[in-house]
């Protein structure tokens, strides 16, 4: 059934931020990164079969090589800005499982002795994340490493095309459906690969639309929402998840006000379902600060601590519910 927000209003809200991004698509579409031309990605064993240090070392020499090939293509093509950061991502001590730098590109890099896992972290991004952003998603990523111990390893997970943070894909889970398979694809084949291994699933902004629709029969220990508009879920309980789902929101964070709930048009439905920040949602939630939209990961931040505890297993400090 098709959640409905409480009146009138949440639902022209949602119709005029429709119209609004409709109309503002074809004025913002140029600023979208370019079609860069890419070689088709290295063939790769399954992920779940490359147990074992060399093994993996093997995985991340032949992404290496891609990535490499893929600079030069970027280079030839006149983008010396995407070459310099495929140069940058190809260096000896990166770690990608896969890569493929075909339009906004797909990444999977790993942060930490993946062999060694007791603990894994995996990231996922929201909009306007691509090759030509992902400096600003490794940041993040890298300030959760430095934050954990040297048992847990952070995985920085680009495996969809994000949506444009001005564009229509944000007003509905259409890109999180697709994103979805891939997403619990990968965490089965982490999960075989390190079987002992805790996985935390850390999904940011439209990441939690992708998380909370590939969240059914996860075998993960949590699923942490930040910056959410919504999981495209009613509750916490409708993700069929057994993995704890947390929440936090930053006070000053823009997307607290986005408006919640679905909408059913004749050819699309709109919104991204309940508020995971509120009682009705039922997630567990963590204090994340003061912090804006972009600050979850910060060094020092209160958001970077509590997801930390959460990932290794200890108590966050509890955050306060929206009504």
């Amino acid at each position: 059934m098709v959640s409905r927000p409480r009146s009138g209003r949440p639902l022209r809200t949602l119709l005029a931020a429709l119209v609004a991004v409709s109309v503002a698509v074809p004025v913002s579409g140029a600023a979208r990164p370019a079609a860069v031309p890419a070689p088709a990605p290295v063939a790769l064993a399954p992920l779940r079969t490359a147990a074992g240090p060399g093994a993996l070392a093997g995985r991340y020499a032949l992404n290496r090589a891609g990535i490499r090939a893929a600079a030069r293509m970027a280079e030839g093509h006149g983008d010396r800005a995407r070459a310099r950061a495929l140069r940058r991502m190809a260096g000896p001590n990166r770690q990608f499982l896969s890569f493929d730098g075909r339009g906004g590109g797909r990444t999977v890099e790993v942060l930490g002795d993946l062999a060694r896992a007791a603990r894994i972290a995996v990231l996922v991004p929201g909009s306007d994340t691509n090759l030509d952003t992902y400096g600003r998603f490794l940041k993040g990523a890298t300030a959760l490493r430095r934050t954990l111990d040297a048992r847990t390893v952070v995985v920085a997970w680009l495996g969809y095309p994000t949506p444009g943070t001005v564009s229509p894909d944000v007003l509905t889970t259409g890109l999180a459906d697709s994103a979805a398979p891939q997403l619990r694809s990968y965490l089965g084949d982490m999960a075989a690969l390190r079987p002992a291994a805790r996985i935390s699933v850390l999904c940011h902004s439209y990441g939690s639309v992708v998380c909370g629709r590939a969240a059914p029969g996860l075998s993960v220990a949590n699923l942490v929402l930040y910056g959410s508009p919504g999981a495209g879920a009613d509750s916490a309980s409708a993700l069929h998840t057994r993995a704890a789902v947390w929440a936090g929101r930053g006070a000053d964070d823009w997307i607290a006000h986005v408006p919640h709930g679905r909408l059913r048009l004749p050819f699309v439905t709109v919104g991204l379902g309940t508020d995971p920040m509120s009682d009705a949602f039922g997630a567990r939630v963590f204090a994340a600060g003061a912090g804006g939209h972009s600050d979850y990961l910060a060094p020092g931040s209160v958001a970077l601590r509590n997801i930390a505890r959460i990932v290794s297993g200890r108590t966050p400090a509890e955050g306060h519910r929206d009504a």
